[in-house]
């Protein structure tokens, strides 16, 4: 307990915040997943914060923060900078304080989550391209309107609100061996781990970065805090480039380990948690997933909660990344190739596609585009298949027949 205090958070203030939030927030679920177990070599559980209100675990910390301010700070109002769901958990708990709140995002922000946090009552500034120049522009209107700011991660109250997660994941499942947390500037993470290693000494805390922006990974590698200009990535929950002056303390304490992921390995779970578990993760959600499947060879047969921390996923890039991951599996393909341009050409086409069982999801069929020779049309095929084999027939039925294509 001397070393939480040392930190400014401790396990009597993250149980303190669980009474604040007790009729606030949802005691979200852990549930078991025998695909992700068998993969992976281990017992899978998901903690599933992407069904908290708003769709992410933000609203625990965004809350108990709001919940400590005092009536001339709330008379003020409140001002936060977020990628989004940070942003949906100060717009309900100002809302529900009657607090005026103002929400800095990068101007990429998922249009989802945008019009989310419009919805929960705040008004929403769009400015720069990643969250630390949404961060910068929320600080300088801070100073202008003498609103609270209300930090994503780097604060007392915000990480006691996020670590009532660890709390229930040793009420529910009290001999877990370890727990996988995303890591973007490491509040859910420092919360988790004060909790989890206050109650269970002997517990794995386990952090999880992208490897397009590893800030706390190298900071914790490097011993100091350290700025990583990473590049634009599908968890852009995580996608900070400066961790925060206390979670980087708590991590160098708590934290046991800080595994990165690449994008494959993002959309791959993303994709697996929908079609296996039926649940809905944006990137940050799912790049714990990833980490158990990929990066934790050396567990074996251990109990493993993997935080699924928000379900805020753009449509859009959702179904992207179905595409992408169908094709990786060989269950869709598409098919570039020339035919002549004569009546029954394109029948003979798609009449060979059909004896091998695929499905033709769209044909695009085009003779006058530059690089098609006269007397020629270029066919283009969006087609569903089975597996990598069923692919490798596809291929071998068009060699046979002598035509010249590019299988994308």
């Amino acid at each position: 307990m001397e070393d939480t205090k040392k930190y400014d958070v401790s396990l009597d203030h993250i149980k303190e915040a669980r009474g604040i939030l007790q009729n606030v927030v949802y005691k979200t679920g852990i549930v078991h997943n025998t695909t992700l177990s068998e993969l992976s070599g281990n017992i899978i559980y998901l903690k599933m914060e992407n069904l908290q209100k708003t769709g992410s675990f933000k609203l625990r910390g965004a809350f108990n923060k709001i919940a400590h301010l005092s009536h001339e700070e709330k008379e003020h109002g409140v001002i936060a900078s977020s990628a989004g769901n940070h942003a949906q958990g100060v717009a309900l708990g100002a809302t529900a304080y009657g607090i005026k709140s103002t929400i800095v995002m990068p101007k990429h922000a998922p249009l989802a989550k945008v019009t989310a946090t419009r919805s929960y009552g705040a008004s929403v500034v769009l400015h720069g391209n990643v969250y630390d120049e949404a961060f910068a522009e929320a600080l300088r209107l801070q100073k202008e309107t003498g609103a609270t700011f209300i930090h994503p991660f780097d604060d007392p109250l915000v990480i006691a609100g996020q670590g009532t997660i660890g709390l229930e994941i040793l009420e529910d499942l009290p001999d877990v061996d370890a727990i996988v947390v995303p890591i973007g500037g490491g509040g859910l993470i420092s919360g988790i781990a004060i909790a989890a290693k206050s109650l269970k000494p002997g517990i794995k805390i386990i952090g999880v970065q992208t490897k397009n922006m590893p800030s706390m990974a190298e900071s914790i590698a490097q011993n100091k805090i350290t700025t990583v200009d990473g590049i634009p990535t599908i968890a852009d929950g995580i996608a900070v480039k400066t961790p925060g002056n206390l979670t980087f303390s708590i991590i160098q304490k708590y934290v046991d380990d800080i595994i990165t992921v690449d994008e494959d390995e993002i959309a791959n779970a993303i994709l697996l948690l929908l079609e296996r578990a039926k649940v809905v993760a944006e990137g940050a959600g799912a790049v714990p997933v990833a980490a158990a499947l990929n990066r934790m060879g050396k567990y074996r047969d251990k109990k493993i909660v993997t935080v699924v921390s928000g379900g805020n996923i753009d449509v859009n890039m959702l179904s992207r990344i179905i595409d992408k991951g169908l094709v990786k599996s060989g269950r869709k393909i598409f098919i570039d190739t020339l035919i002549p341009d004569r009546p029954g050409t394109l029948w003979r086409l798609l009449n060979l596609i059909a004896e091998t069982g695929a499905n033709v999801l769209s044909v695009t069929h085009n003779r006058s585009i530059r690089d098609v020779a006269i007397g020629y049309a270029r066919v283009e095929l969006e087609l569903e298949t089975v597996d990598e084999d069923h692919v490798k027939n596809i291929k071998n039925l068009l060699d046979e027949h002598n035509y010249t294509f590019t299988i994308l």
